[in-house]
């Protein structure tokens, strides 16, 4: 561990704030950079001090809503003429099925150890209009079950880490909740990083102001039919799946001026949520680079990750794939979108079925290598 310093805009004075900070020294650069308006394939982030100069003009409030009425990640949009149909098939050249390229796909991973990432909502369960209430099949937890047998495997999701074991509900496995800022691992195993089964925290310090926050934005969207506020620990997600169109922007407007008052935090997309989070460098792919350090697996070239995520914030777990060049990720999705993904998958049912043709093949790999 080093003390670093994390940047962070003040928007009343327009200036930076230096905010000294015990972070792991291999994961994190010296200096947060400012956060960009828009990063390819990522989520949004917006500063207070553009955000206000933007939304005086009114853009900025409607490029919010635009990127909220496309979803996430951002949908492709085709400059061509091509049908809804001829994008679809063009997108899936270069993203094919997981399902059809499963063989190619344990081909590379010969003589190396899969490791299993696995976002929840939209990817273990499906969207569902009360957030309370996305339960994964129990199909689809024996399937994570038996994954977890022969993989290390781990789920990385933006909800709370009790929240999303309280899903899942499967021992053995690694939690990362809060967009990999509570991480937890199974109790059995001797991670060096290990300290009373958590393996790292790196936004405690917010937890009173992230609290504060949730509180305040409960009173301030109450009178928008349909939000859901909740607190997910180290981060707090407006959800605006339930609230009409036409009360987005108020929606939007009422986040940020809760936020004007906590330049510390810093407001981002996912699907169909609005999140408030941390200005920490910390995200899915870090965390990601962090569990692979935990097991092992820091500088090896013997493991192969495979990711597989639905959301905008997945695709900083997609980026840190393809940037090591090790391992893949897979998008779940039935339509084209941006993504940093190899691969994709278009529902649920079909990640549960990727998932048992893996045990499958290993079992079989098992049993060939008894006989011999």
């Amino acid at each position: 561990m080093t003390n670093q310093n994390v940047v962070v805009p003040d928007a009343k004075k327009g200036i930076d704030i230096t905010i000294a900070m015990a972070l792991p020294k291999s994961l994190f650069s010296p200096v947060v950079p400012k956060p960009l308006p828009a990063a390819p394939g990522g989520y949004f982030t917006i500063t207070r001090k553009r955000f206000s100069k933007k939304t005086e003009t009114g853009g900025k409030i409607s490029s919010w809503v635009d990127s909220m009425r496309d979803s996430s990640p951002t949908r492709v949009k085709s400059t061509t003429s091509l049908s809804e149909t001829e994008e679809k098939n063009s997108w899936i050249v270069n993203h094919p099925s997981a399902l059809n390229m499963f063989e190619q796909i344990v081909k590379g991973s010969k003589g190396k150890q899969i490791v299993m990432f696995l976002d929840y909502d939209g990817t273990l369960s499906p969207i569902v209009e009360d957030p309370d209430r996305a339960f994964m099949t129990n199909e689809m937890r024996e399937a994570v079950r038996d994954v977890a047998t022969y993989f290390p495997t781990a789920i990385v999701s933006g909800r709370c880490r009790n929240k999303v074991y309280s899903f899942v509900r499967l021992a053995g496995l690694y939690y990362a909740g809060s967009h990999g800022m509570d991480i937890k691992g199974p109790s059995k195993n001797n991670c060096k990083y290990k300290k009373g089964g958590v393996l790292f925290q790196p936004a405690s310090e917010f937890l009173p102001m992230i609290d504060e926050v949730y509180n305040v934005l409960l009173e301030r969207t109450k009178s928008i039919p349909g939000a859901k506020v909740e607190n997910n620990k180290f981060c707090v997600s407006v959800h605006f799946r339930c609230v009409e169109e036409k009360m987005w922007a108020i929606l939007v407007e009422q986040v940020r001026s809760v936020l004007n008052d906590y330049p510390k935090l810093r407001l981002t997309q996912g699907r169909k949520v609005l999140e408030i989070r941390p200005t920490i460098k910390w995200d899915k792919g870090k965390a990601l680079e962090f569990l692979l350090e935990s097991l092992g697996y820091a500088n090896s070239t013997d493991v192969f990750p495979v990711y597989i995520g639905d959301d905008r914030t997945d695709e900083d777990a997609f980026k840190v794939l393809r940037n090591r060049g090790q391992g893949l990720g897979i998008l779940v999705s039935k339509v084209p979108k941006e993504t940093n993904a190899s691969y994709s998958l278009q529902e649920p049912k079909e990640v549960k079925d990727f998932l048992r043709r893996l045990v499958e093949w290993k079992r079989s790999s098992l049993q060939g290598q008894r006989r011999a």
